[in-house]
């Protein structure tokens, strides 16, 4: 794939939320790019920390290609990369590049991805790293490798289990077959929902290893049960609910009877795990069944302050 296509009608989406400090780096890092999209998209979710102001004020929304899209209200990180991803299409984008305001991506980032990008039938991602290791844990299906926490280990371009919303480009062709991002999702997950809708569309997922973007870790930990290891991880009591309830919303969706024989069982084995390992432990009960149950039921939506989670 040529990157004057992207340079042409190409969009990188941005989404921010009461990071200001952290939108600038990021802000910072896309004009570095040695390649340039034909439009940068600031999407705010309804900041409260000056994030307009400081566009405006540091010349920001001045610039040709740049747009705000403002959030009339918060709507998580999966509603304001649905809307995002709706705008950069009907504004007549064929590939859109979207990731977070805590992303800083390496300045041939978009370049080696464009080059990676050859079929606008598949999905593809930039590599997160946070200096010498990955940010997420990467499970690289082919070539088999695994899962990879070493980025100089993941290939030029291989098949991934899953994409994360960090560095993740698709073609406006594909999103016309399998839809947009699930904004009801909030935050959590929703990019795992949609790269099973693409797969279960015939896409692939796959990853550039030499597109790289600066990221915070995750923090995972491993427990061991009945011979089955899971990877957990450490999450306040918010973030808790929305990842339990997602993960049964995507398992009721999309994985049939495996949703009582491995998400149900997985999620108190994630829950016995926090209980182990992670502090707050009554607000980690609390926000776990929260979770369980909306999820069964599948409620969606921004709810954790309406079951007083924080």
């Amino acid at each position: 794939m040529r990157g004057d296509v992207f340079t042409r009608t190409g969009y990188t989406v941005v989404v921010t939320y009461n990071r200001k400090p952290l939108l600038r780096k990021a802000l910072a890092a896309h004009a570095a790019q040695t390649l340039q999209p034909a439009r940068l998209l600031i999407v705010d979710n309804a900041s409260t920390d000056g994030t307009r102001e400081m566009l405006i004020d540091e010349g920001w929304l001045e610039k040709p290609n740049v747009e705000l899209l403002a959030m009339p209200e918060n709507t998580g990180g999966a509603g304001g990369f649905a809307a995002g991803l709706k705008h950069a299409i009907n504004q007549g984008a064929e590939w859109v590049w979207m990731m977070d305001d805590d992303a800083e991506p390496h300045p041939h980032a978009l370049e080696q991805l464009m080059q990676v990008a050859t079929d606008p039938r598949h999905v593809y991602g930039s590599l997160a790293i946070c200096g010498d290791e990955t940010s997420w844990l990467t499970t690289i299906l082919d070539p088999s490798l695994g899962e990879i926490s070493n980025p100089a280990t993941v290939p030029q371009k291989a098949i991934v289990q899953s994409l994360p919303f960090l560095g993740f480009l698709i073609h406006r062709d594909l999103v016309a077959r399998i839809g947009l991002p699930d904004a009801g999702y909030f935050i959590a997950a929703d990019d795992v929902e949609y790269c099973v809708r693409a797969q279960r569309a015939g896409a692939h997922t796959i990853i550039a290893g030499r597109s790289r973007i600066e990221h915070p870790k995750s923090r995972p930990y491993k427990v061991r049960v009945l011979g089955r290891t899971i990877t957990c991880l450490a999450l306040p009591p918010w973030k808790r609910y929305y990842d339990t309830r997602n993960r049964l919303l995507i398992a009721r969706r999309h994985y049939g009877l495996r949703l009582f024989t491995q998400t149900i069982p997985g999620s108190f084995v994630r829950l016995f795990a926090a209980l182990l390992k992670e502090p707050r432990k009554l607000a980690q009960t609390h926000a776990f069944f929260a979770g369980f149950i909306d999820g069964l039921l599948g409620i969606k939506g921004k709810r954790h302050t309406l079951w007083r989670i924080d």
